[in-house]
């Protein structure tokens, strides 16, 4: 006799086979999309004139398509124009009820339906193929009245739904959206767009911080609020040099130089702390013997996410910022990154 935990878990494990069966369909579907560009030369053809139309349009990227397709759309969209590419969605049905007036002619529009036969995307393909509108489809096969009517088609192949009636639009779209995806970034890379493109376009959130020049954040200058000293001093005589003026906040940190200024050593609270505990002169003792050499640093040109980096991977609390010739110009303090959320505490 069966106990109320064990029928539990027979429930469980039957739960889990099944949402790991509709994960795998969604899994091949891409599969099949991506063997069919290896294995087929006239699809990878498709697939580079695609990219082709894509690079020359002057205008828009407009997005098409019914129901689930147009979602999927809707989020390439988004994407395309966060890779410098504007864009914008048109609802098929709506084209045709003075919606038309959206889509200009330097503009490029992607029609999208699995079947490929829906009437609402048909009949915007054939309107714009007589404007001679640049038009790339994504349907099931190269065969479709969709793909008859647009300059390059990219076919997602025959695939079986994740839904277990094969009704329910989900391996499908899932293939939709990565091809979108793979066009949008084969795009963005044969523009040439770089990070500094990036973060014109996501000047908000963690995305346009992460992007920012570390520079821009320095709170802790040297030669304004921060003072580099040289690593023959003793700690007592670098304390003192190193002294903040009256209503500045105080460096976690002192930044060590050699003869020629670059840097060589930090000394950090934490420093300080041991080597009162440790010697029983701590402040005659030379801080470059007592500093920590060669500290992990960043260079001008890194960005913020560079110092999340080094703060999530060494734990580091203060990381110098230098020049090209290795003369500090700063210092980054992790309470900054943490008052950014660039990083918890």
């Amino acid at each position: 006799m069966s106990t109320p935990q064990s029928q539990t878990n027979t429930r469980l494990s039957a739960e889990h086979y099944f949402i790991a069966q509709a994960l795998e369909a969604e899994m091949k579907a891409i599969e099949a999309v991506l063997l069919r560009i290896e294995s087929s030369t006239s699809q990878a053809t498709q697939w580079s004139h695609a990219i082709d139309i894509l690079e020359k349009c002057k205008g828009h990227a407009v997005f098409s398509g019914m129901g689930k397709s147009g979602l999927i759309g809707a989020k390439l969209s988004a994407t395309f124009s966060s890779i410098g590419q504007p864009s914008h969605v048109v609802h098929p049905a709506e084209a045709v009820h003075g919606d038309l007036g959206s889509i200009r002619r330097d503009d490029v529009v992607i029609l999208m339906s699995y079947s490929g036969t829906t009437e609402e995307v048909v009949n915007l393909a054939a309107i714009l193929r007589t404007d001679g509108i640049p038009c790339i489809g994504i349907s099931k096969e190269d065969n479709t009245p969709l793909a008859k009517l647009c300059d390059a088609h990219v076919a997602i192949g025959s695939i079986s739904e994740a839904c277990p009636l094969n009704l329910a639009p989900t391996a499908s779209t899932t293939a939709t959206l990565a091809i979108g995806d793979a066009l949008g970034l084969a795009l963005s890379r044969r523009r040439n767009f770089t990070a500094d493109d990036f973060h014109k376009h996501h000047p908000g959130g963690m995305l346009g911080i992460g992007l920012r020049a570390i520079t821009e954040i320095i709170r802790f200058k040297v030669g304004d609020n921060l003072t580099a000293v040289s690593e023959q001093l003793s700690v007592g005589e670098a304390l003192q040099l190193a002294r903040p003026q009256e209503g500045q906040r105080r460096a976690g940190a002192i930044l060590l130089v050699n003869e020629d200024g670059v840097l060589t050593g930090i000394f950090t609270d934490g420093d300080l702390r041991r080597l009162v505990i440790d010697q029983d002169n701590p402040m005659n003792q030379i801080i470059g013997d007592v500093a920590t050499k060669n500290p992990r640093r960043l260079h001008a040109t890194a960005l913020v996410r560079d110092a999340q980096q080094l703060v999530t991977e060494y734990r580091v609390d203060e990381i110098p910022v230098v020049n090209e010739e290795n003369m500090p110009l700063g210092l980054i303090d992790v309470q900054d990154l943490i008052a950014m959320k660039v990083v918890s505490e």
